[in-house]
């Protein structure tokens, strides 16, 4: 039988419930599932890896980073590719892509080829994600936008949240490679339904000129400054000159990046954003709460297995009562938000996640997971199901209209960024990546996170007026559109009125 490319259709006439539309969520959902699921089997992995290939605390540190760097820096960007050279056709760029470095991946014969790998998945995971919401976004029609775009969220947010048990099973039953493997068949049906079922759509309007010099300075100050936070603690010993060089080469990048966004007629990063009070402070409040996250979520794993001798599926299970709470609570915390505007929640919740921190702190071989991991999970998963969605909903309420899409992909960018630095700075400061490694710096690293989450709450409370960001009610009264929220990132909401192919540029 052949298969067929996909007839154009006229943006926005698909609807909730027809073929068109299943197929199409369809694809979208199981290729940005497929990367959600890989981020959070990889820190599963881990120590198995760091066994096979010989490498330490360093080495886990860069294949998590490694992801993160190129992902943080290109998913502005790779959203206007999107809408210039067609939504369809960098989505499955992006699949085919991710793909291939999930194959390069597997087959990695040490620790460098690895890396690699996971800086290539990084690439296509900024393609396919602003890629999927893109498609939905343009394709659905507006009043079945918001009703995708929450099935979208919430359907991957199951994809993470089941990543740990596959994570977990497939490391304890056959090997860690297998969970990049596992990509390449999904890779093969998310092509096969796009091709066959996703029309192609564009912004004939989309400027021609892409700000790919603040890209690449992005991406090279990230690399620079984590690569001299992570060998500086490191006990391989990196040459000291190699890491000052680094260090030196990621801050003139980024001092680069600014000036290049300041002066460029299209900033992919537009910095007069950031004049809004409450734009900026809500932000201050993500790079807090979400640097806390990162590291927590890439140390308990570790510790859990190292420390304490879990199996790799029971130390992936042992978070999932944060992920349960998120997919939740997180709709009734947006409505409660609503009412109350952010600023109760934005307090409440970071000191209810270093609350957690500080009862995960005090971890120690022989606890039960019930008395010993259970209390701290809990409370940081209340945090965040807490703080999240008003967190994001007061970010698109602090930007105009017009900006909603950039609002949230900026806030999405700034909370990879700070889950990249903090993976690479917290163990150093703990003393991690040090002589007392995951056992004797497990603990000093949750204080130094909870000290994180405590500053979040404090900047909520100190910068933001009681009625400060409240979303204003949708058109007609309707409810809020639903909300998930992702573990490792902030959640995604729909926006009544925002421009087809304008979405928010990434998450997950």
């Amino acid at each position: 039988m052949r298969i067929r490319r996909a007839a154009a259709v006229p943006a926005g006439d698909v609807e909730w419930g027809t073929p068109a539309g299943r197929w199409m969520l369809g694809a979208t959902v199981l290729g940005s599932g497929m990367a959600f699921l890989d981020s959070t089997v990889v820190n599963v992995a881990l120590p198995e890896i760091g066994r096979e290939l010989g490498t330490g605390v360093a080495g886990l540190q860069w294949i998590a980073n490694g992801y993160m760097v190129t992902l943080s820096s290109l998913i502005l960007l790779s959203g206007s590719l999107s809408d210039r050279f067609g939504r369809a056709r960098m989505f499955s760029l992006g699949v085919v892509w991710f793909a291939l470095a999930s194959a390069l991946c597997t087959a990695a014969p040490d620790i460098t080829w690895l890396i690699a790998g996971r800086v290539l998945q990084g690439v296509g995971g900024a393609l396919l994600t602003p890629g999927s919401l893109a498609i939905l976004q343009a394709s659905f029609c507006e009043r079945d936008r918001a009703r995708a775009i929450g099935a979208w969220s919430g359907l991957t947010g199951v994809a993470a949240a089941v990543g740990p048990f596959v994570g977990g099973y497939l490391v304890d039953t056959g090997s860690w490679r297998l969970i990049f493997l596992i990509n390449l068949p999904l890779a093969v049906i998310v092509l096969l339904i796009t091709w066959r079922h996703v029309p192609e759509s564009r912004d004939e309007q989309a400027p021609r000129r892409m700000d790919y010099a603040g890209a690449v300075l992005g991406m090279v100050g990230l690399a620079g400054v984590t690569f001299a936070l992570i060998e500086s603690g490191s006990t391989s010993g990196a040459p000291v000159w190699s890491v000052a060089a680094s260090g030196a080469v990621g801050a003139a990048a980024m001092i680069g990046f600014v000036v290049v966004e300041l002066r460029s007629s299209r900033p992919m990063l537009p910095l007069d954003i950031f004049r809004s009070t409450r734009f900026s402070v809500t932000n201050l409040v993500t790079i807090a709460l979400y640097g806390a996250l990162g590291p927590l979520l890439f140390l308990l794993v570790i510790y859990l297995q190292e420390g304490l001798g879990y199996s790799a599926i029971l130390a992936g299970a042992a978070s999932l009562p944060i992920t349960i709470l998120m997919l939740l609570l997180s709709s009734r915390s947006g409505k409660l938000g609503v009412r109350l505007g952010p600023r109760p929640q934005l307090t409440v919740g970071p000191l209810l996640v270093a609350a957690g921190l500080v009862l995960l702190s005090l971890l120690q071989p022989g606890m039960s997971y019930l008395t010993g991991v259970f209390p701290g999970v809990l409370l940081v998963g209340l945090g965040l199901a807490t703080a999240v969605a008003p967190l994001t909903a007061t970010v698109l309420a602090s930007a105009p209209e017009r900006h909603a899409g950039l609002a949230s992909g900026v806030n999405n960018t700034l909370a990879r960024a700070a889950q990249l630095i903090g993976v690479a700075a917290v163990p150093v400061a703990a003393g991690v990546a040090g002589p007392a490694g995951i056992k004797g710096g497990f603990g000093p690293a949750m204080l130094i996170l909870a000290g994180l989450a405590v500053l979040a709450g404090l900047a909520a409370l100190a910068f933001l007026r009681k009625d400060t960001g409240r979303p204003a009610a949708p058109p007609g009264g309707a409810e809020p559109g639903p909300m998930f929220c992702g573990v490792a990132d902030p959640p995604l909401r729909s926006c009544p009125g925002s421009t087809a192919g304008r979405p928010p540029p990434g998450s997950g």
